[in-house]
């Protein structure tokens, strides 16, 4: 399955946002979900990832029973003609770190977008959920500056999206990556239903809460820093020379 990257005469196009966890991923994807040119994906190597790492995330037997493992096969469902009939747009939601069991050639078949968050804010969440044993690792930073790197070195402009830029405007971001996507922004995209989603991963009832609470993107954060372990501000210190490379790259409303 060859698919050129970032070509106008793609049919699927398939837009792989890599984002890190406990970040707003979540409300994008039901952004996307609202165009009626797109079909969505929720984490579809999430289960390939969990058979083979234990990370301590809650459900591991339940979504490696419920998901597919083989790279091909995930990779060519989502590039299977649409059951909604004409939605030539697939939007896949993936997490950093799952890249860490995936063949990198999957870099060049599709289109990548590179979602990014305040790494204070993702330690901090992170542990809420999976107590003090967070690591750098699956913060996804490092992976991002991989997919990034690999764009840089195939000549292509990097579409990296800072969600506090987004949560402040999210008209005018999602706007400017629709342009350089080739797409037409819609304002449909704003909003979107409350509650559960058919395509929501199997383990949506334990990550999901905020977003099924709401209807629309929040109001960005303006609270105090949030608070760190001391393992959670020294994977801080890890990361953060990343975020910021990645952050001076990101789409602005400006």
């Amino acid at each position: 399955m060859t698919i050129p990257s970032h070509s106008t005469e793609r049919d699927p196009l398939v837009i792989n946002a890599w984002s890190g966890p406990r970040n707003i991923s979540t409300a994008l994807m039901y952004a996307w979900r609202q165009r009626a040119d797109t079909v969505v994906f929720d984490e579809p190597f999430y289960g390939r990832y969990l058979q083979r790492n234990d990370p301590g995330h809650p459900a591991r037997a339940e979504i490696i029973a419920a998901m597919h493992d083989h790279q091909d096969a995930i990779e060519a469902a989502i590039v299977a003609p649409s059951a909604t009939g004409d939605r030539p747009v697939r939007y896949v939601k993936n997490i950093g770190h799952h890249l860490d069991v995936l063949d990198p050639s999957i870099l060049d078949r599709f289109v990548n977008v590179l979602l990014i968050r305040n790494p204070a804010a993702v330690i901090a969440s992170l542990t809420k959920t999976l107590g003090d044993i967070v690591t750098a690792d699956i913060t996804g930073v490092a992976q991002q500056l991989q997919i990034l790197d690999h764009e840089l070195a195939a000549g292509r402009q990097p579409i990296v999206i800072d969600s506090a830029h987004l949560l402040a405007d999210p008209s005018s971001t999602l706007a400017e990556v629709c342009a350089r996507l080739g797409l037409t922004y819609t304002d449909t995209m704003l909003t979107w239903p409350a509650g559960p989603k058919p395509e929501d991963g199997v383990w949506a009832p334990h990550w999901y809460h905020n977003a099924h609470a709401s209807t629309g993107f929040a109001a960005p954060d303006t609270g105090p820093p949030p608070h760190l372990t001391e393992r959670g501000t020294a994977v801080l210190a890890e990361i953060q020379p990343g975020y910021d490379r990645l952050a001076a790259l990101a789409i602005t409303s400006q």
